[in-house]
């Protein structure tokens, strides 16, 4: 099959939003995910005539490769009636009108590994390196027969569609556990919960253990440094159904609990903790709290030290108090947020089989 310039089949599109038709509500991020996200920029008083439009079936990309790691930040907008708005510095481009190239077969292409590879050693600059629009139109690029194309995309969509399926459940899911939580907030009075929490100060002394982990925001990781045997006589210990966080991540709700059957070891700057009595809190019900914005304001209100805030167990002890209801309520939450993690996993998972599909599906549709 003869190679094409991607510049044949795709054009700029150059609209502004100069009439301030569209607002705040409108505008988008372009993440290196391939996808629009909300976007983090302060809108209060910015004017948003200069903002570009992306119209359905549209992309849009950043031009400078060189802040982003090895990804280009590109996004497709795949809505029916949607407009988004975008800021200038973005190039904004659509297929052609003609039926050679379908635009979601060109969004599975961008969403390859080997396309992003091809972006940043292709992006040209000093300070900032940058892909710009006549390197987009150099691609050299395989188009198969359009019936082949719409034989792959009709799969991509499929999966696509279940995905979203089955996230439209897991907002739900999260929704009815914070109705529950909030509803337990308004209706029973907080309660400290210090007397139900022990810390774990075990310290992996005779070099028992050497399964070392760390924590991230969602859950555990494996840690960044590798450390020599004599240093993991320091590390902490700790056991199934203990919390594990950083003193200086916890404002951040950097915390977990663990789920591994066997002990395993920390960094000893990690503070390790239990639930005492586990017919008054379980474990879940309390990371559960954790995990809500309101305590990471608290936390990050209350936090001590000088250069990096801490947040120390005494504190917790001290200062953490919940909606403590019967045993059967917390564990009918906890079997709702346990549903929840698990689908936001599998969630996880479908989007990662989305992503790895795309490069067969157009190897195969170009052999």
């Amino acid at each position: 099959m003869a190679l094409s310039k991607l510049g044949d089949y795709i054009e700029l599109v150059e609209k502004r939003n100069s009439d301030n038709i569209y607002k705040k509500d409108n505008v988008r991020g372009i993440s290196t995910q391939k996808v629009f996200i909300p976007t983090k920029a302060n809108l209060d008083g910015v004017s948003l005539s200069g903002y570009k439009l992306v119209p359905p079936l549209c992309f849009a990309y950043v031009s400078d490769t060189s802040r982003r790691g090895d990804k280009i930040s590109l996004a497709f907008n795949d809505s029916k009636n949607e407009v988004y708005l975008v800021s200038s510095i973005s190039t904004i481009f659509k297929v052609k009108s003609s039926n050679n190239l379908n635009p979601y077969y060109l969004y599975m292409y961008f969403n390859r590994q080997e396309f992003d590879r091809y972006t940043r050693f292709n992006s040209w600059g000093s300070a900032r390196e940058t892909f710009s629009w006549e390197d987009m139109c150099d691609i050299e690029i395989d188009v198969p027969s359009i019936e082949k194309q719409l034989k792959v995309v009709d799969v991509y969509l499929a999966m696509v569609a279940n995905q979203k399926a089955y996230e439209k459940g897991l907002e739900d899911l999260k929704l009815t556990c914070d109705a529950y939580i909030e509803d337990l907030r308004r209706h029973l009075p907080n309660k400290n919960v210090g007397v139900y929490l022990t810390e774990r100060n075990e310290k992996n002394t005779n070099n028992k253990y050497s399964e070392m982990v760390g924590i991230g925001r969602n859950g555990f990781i494996e840690p960044n440094q590798k450390r020599s045997k004599e240093s993991l006589k320091k590390c902490n210990v700790f056991y199934k159904n203990d919390f594990v966080y950083a003193p200086s991540s916890l404002v951040n709700g950097v915390i977990g609990i663990s789920n591994f059957d066997c002990p395993m070891i920390c960094t000893e700057e990690y503070i390790v903790f239990y639930s005492n009595d586990k017919s008054k809190l379980l474990p879940e019900y309390l990371l559960i709290w954790t995990k809500r914005s309101e305590f990471g304001r608290r936390i990050e209100f209350n936090s001590m030290d000088s250069v990096r805030n801490r947040y120390y167990f005494e504190q917790f002890q001290k200062e953490i108090s919940i909606p403590l209801p019967s045993f059967e309520t917390q564990q009918a939450i906890v079997d709702i947020f346990r549903v929840y993690e698990t689908r936001k996993r599998i969630n996880s998972e479908l989007l990662e089989q989305i992503d790895r599909i795309c490069p067969i599906l157009i190897n195969g549709s170009i052999n």
